[in-house]
């Protein structure tokens, strides 16, 4: 990979442009090989899922995936109300020293786990008036990522496809008005299913993406985990590089006619 083209993320460059959650895996011990597997350097813990800290007694997430080798991305997963969010980021904050880098997301629905809106885009205000360096998994719905930006959020994240569902990216169209106007980094976040996802999200244009289920829930998540770091690498590189034009037909053979032996007619 070429490392020149690094991601920059709140003022912080990475080589990686995978990030990976830690949940659904069998223990932290598998947890610490697929991310390793994966490349990735930011990974993101669900608070009220995770123990980082808040539980004594208990296995701490921390003691496999160490802040001094990884940034710890904390989340909301399983919070519905923005005021929910707000006091778990808070919390996270003073779990990590301080940490302000935070991944915001306030749920709709417990069936497909959508974003409810309304919420995170009060929340996101709250949290970016208190300092917090907020990334927002939202829809892709281009005029409410503009709003998120302007108001101040280091990233936006819409969905490929529902939360675990697999089901890859359903509406590139909306992606790409999203990339167009985009002046923060736009991650896919939620719905990748294989590497092919992966690809086809970096190849748009996408800044990063953002997955678990894909890895954790695949039937050798450390297999998969290299498969994807391959998908996001190829994905990127074939983006910068610029994919010929589509053409409904071409007559245009791909190697040179010039030169060639012509056959001599008796």
């Amino acid at each position: 990979m070429n490392h020149s083209d690094t991601f920059n993320l709140a003022g912080r460059n990475y080589d990686s442009r995978l990030l990976v959650g830690t949940g659904k895996y069998k223990d932290f011990d598998e947890t610490r090989q697929a991310i390793d597997a994966s490349g990735a350097q930011i990974v993101t813990v669900a608070i009220r899922r995770t123990n980082i800290g808040q539980n004594a007694g208990e296995p701490n997430l921390l003691d496999f995936l160490p802040p001094s080798k990884f940034t710890i991305l904390p989340n909301t997963a399983g919070c519905y109300t923005a005021d929910d969010a707000v006091r778990t980021l808070r919390l996270a904050r003073e779990l990590l020293d301080g940490h302000k880098l935070v991944k915001l997301e306030v749920l709709g629905d417990k069936d497909n786990l959508f974003p409810n809106m309304p919420e995170t885009l009060k929340a996101a205000q709250t949290l970016v008036n208190e300092g917090f360096e907020v990334m927002v998994y939202c829809t892709d719905d281009p005029i409410q990522c503009r709003m998120l930006a302007d108001m101040g959020c280091v990233a936006v994240m819409p969905l490929a496809s529902l939360i675990g569902s697999g089901m890859g990216i359903l509406n590139p169209w909306n992606l790409r008005l999203i990339l167009d106007q985009a002046t923060v980094p736009v991650l896919v976040d939620a719905g990748v299913g294989t590497a092919s996802d992966a690809a086809i999200a970096m190849e748009l244009g996408c800044d990063a993406i953002l997955m678990n289920t894909a890895i954790a829930g695949a039937a050798d998540p450390i297999l998969m985990a290299g498969a994807m770091k391959k998908a996001v690498e190829a994905g990127r590189e074939a983006f910068r590089a610029g994919r010929m034009p589509r053409k409904f037909y071409s007559a245009d053979p791909s190697s040179p006619t010039e030169g060639l032996l012509q056959s001599v007619g008796k």
